[in-house]
């Protein structure tokens, strides 16, 4: 073969290698929008927007989910795991406080935390069955128990400990998440 066919074979070779790369490109481009449309367009139907885009965003394996479903389980999770981090933290506050009168308030809370965790776990189990209306009851009771920290402080104000407000805090972003939760479910319940 003459050297400028050669050259010719190797720009065309090139050439189709762009295409085929800028065609792979697009193709992954379209792949990785789907989760994003599924995200933003179940996020809309849901009462706090910008806690469903924040949670589902900052879960990895949001690239992996094809349906609401998933995007549900994503979220109990993400629920899940703020509960957990906010028992471990009043568990390390009743343990700074040891000798105090809040320290025991610290421990029941921490433990209806962990109580909350253990019903988005089982809203976790009753997803993968789709059994959905137990999942929503799950996740209903995961946004209560908090509140019984602030039951617990007001019974206890006659001694003046008042709710922290780190704890408020805490039990609102449960309680929003819960929320998105409920949301979502309430999208898998509907019939089509």
């Amino acid at each position: 073969m003459a050297p400028a066919g050669c050259c010719l074979l190797l720009v065309l070779l090139i050439a189709a290698g762009g295409r085929a790369a800028a065609n792979s490109a697009a193709a992954v481009a379209t792949t990785n929008n789907k989760p994003q449309q599924l995200v933003q367009s179940t996020c809309n139907s849901t009462t706090y927007y910008d806690v469903c885009v924040a949670a589902l965003a900052a879960d990895p394996s949001i690239s992996t989910a094809a349906d609401v479903r998933g995007l549900c389980a994503i979220a109990v999770s993400a629920a899940a795991t703020n509960a957990s981090a906010a028992g471990a933290s009043l568990l390390a506050s009743a343990a700074a406080y040891q000798s105090q009168p809040q320290a025991p308030l610290l421990r029941a809370c921490a433990a209806r935390y962990a109580d909350a965790r253990q019903a988005l776990t089982s809203a976790q189990e009753a997803i993968k069955e789709e059994a959905y209306d137990y999942a929503f009851v799950h996740v209903s009771a995961a946004a209560q128990y908090p509140t019984m920290c602030r039951a617990l402080f007001r019974r206890a104000s006659s001694q003046q400990r008042a709710y922290p407000s780190d704890l408020a805090k805490r039990e609102e972003g449960l309680r929003r998440l819960c929320t998105v939760v409920l949301d979502i479910i309430s999208l898998l319940l509907l019939p089509y």
